[in-house]
């Protein structure tokens, strides 16, 4: 049971991974990236890591894909950018990592055939935290830091700045001053209340 959820864990976590690069509208392509981020954790915990399955839900699928999602909310991104992107990714931008992720397999190929793995050892998550906030400590706020400025400079950069000349309450764009409506009809009832008078050679002719 346990290999049946790691493998249809690994496919999932590939497909959205294709996805994600394939993909020429934004949120569709963070979507897909959350996805195959829980994917990743739900491996994380079969393997026996259920801290590190922990992190990748709170910090990256939680936290950090929130927040790009709402980052490209705001910047409103139309059709405009998802053509572009497409006229930015055409066929032939697809074969140098092609040619990698090729050479990527053919390695692990050989590693499995070789029966060669890395060496490790059993790190509590105490001993993470005591790592992360201690000797980079630093590294870590530099990093947070690096994300705000990010977002507040990608906001500022794609934000649409509209300069509308200042114009009257009652001016129209001509320049023309136009009347406020009259919702309840109060001119047209004045008007009834006063009949227009006559002049006196309109009488004479009558």
């Amino acid at each position: 049971m346990i290999t049946i959820l790691f493998y249809s864990a690994a496919i999932i976590a590939l497909f959205c991974t294709i996805m994600v690069i394939t993909r020429t509208h934004a949120v569709h392509a963070l979507l897909y990236l959350i996805v195959a981020q829980l994917a990743v954790a739900l491996i994380f915990f079969l393997l026996g890591a259920p801290f590190a399955a922990a992190l990748e839900i709170l910090v990256y699928a939680g936290a950090i894909m929130v927040m790009f999602v709402f980052v490209i909310m705001m910047l409103n991104l139309g059709r405009t950018t998802i053509e572009r992107e497409r006229l930015w990714l055409p066929n032939s931008v697809w074969l140098i990592p092609t040619v990698l992720c090729g050479t990527l397999l053919l390695e692990l190929l050989f590693a499995l055939e070789n029966n060669t793995a890395l060496t490790a050892h059993w790190v509590s998550p105490k001993e993470v935290g005591i790592t992360l906030f201690g000797p980079y400590l630093l590294a870590v706020e530099l990093a947070s830091m690096l994300l705000l400025a990010g977002l507040v400079g990608a906001y500022h950069l794609a934000r649409p700045y509209l300069e509308k000349p200042d114009r009257g309450e009652n001016e129209s764009p001509q320049g023309i001053a136009l009347s406020a409506p009259d919702p309840i009809g109060t001119s047209s009832a004045e008007n009834n209340q006063h009949p227009p008078q006559l002049s006196p050679s309109t009488t004479r002719r009558q």
